[in-house]
C-alpha cells in the first residue's frame, strides 16, 4: 500500500486555448511572407503558424478564430498571441483589441500513487487532488 504522507506531482504539459482576433485575416499573404507557416486550403481551411519561443502551434482561420496548442502556462499562452499579433502587424494588420482566451482543453500527467477510480465523479477528483 502507498504511504498516506507521499505527495502527489501532476504537471500540465499542453493547455488548448481558442481566441478570435475581431480581423480577417488573409492567409495566402501570411503563408507568402512569414515563415513557419502551412497553408493548404484544399486538405483544411486554417494556416498552421509554428512559434519558436514559446514552442507553442497555432492553427488562424480566414475569419480571424485562433486555436493555440502546446503552451504549458497561461504566460505562455499570453506570449503565443501576442507573437501571433506581432506577426500581423508584420503584414499591416493590426489587431488593436485584447483578445478573450478561452481555454478548451488542459492535459495533465503525473503520478496519483494510489489506485484510480474511473467512475469517480469531477468534485470528489478534486477534492482528492487537494488533499
Amino acid at each position: 500500500m502507498v504511504k498516506k504522507d507521499t505527495k502527489k506531482k501532476i504537471r500540465i504539459v499542453n493547455i488548448v486555448v481558442s481566441t478570435g482576433l475581431e480581423k480577417d485575416i488573409p492567409l495566402e499573404k501570411m503563408a507568402a511572407r512569414l515563415p513557419n507557416t502551412e497553408y493548404n486550403p484544399e486538405q483544411f481551411p486554417g494556416l498552421v503558424l509554428r512559434i519558436k519561443e514559446p514552442k507553442t502551434s497555432a492553427l488562424i482561420f480566414s475569419s480571424g478564430k485562433v486555436v493555440c496548442t502546446g503552451a504549458r502556462t497561461l504566460e505562455e499562452v499570453d506570449r503565443s498571441i501576442q507573437s501571433i499579433i506581432k506577426s500581423l502587424k508584420k503584414l499591416n494588420i493590426n489587431v488593436t483589441i485584447k483578445p478573450e482566451i478561452t481555454v478548451q482543453n488542459i492535459v495533465a500527467s503525473g503520478s496519483i500513487l494510489n489506485y484510480l477510480i474511473l467512475n469517480m465523479n469531477l468534485n470528489s477528483f478534486q477534492d482528492w487532488c487537494i488533499n
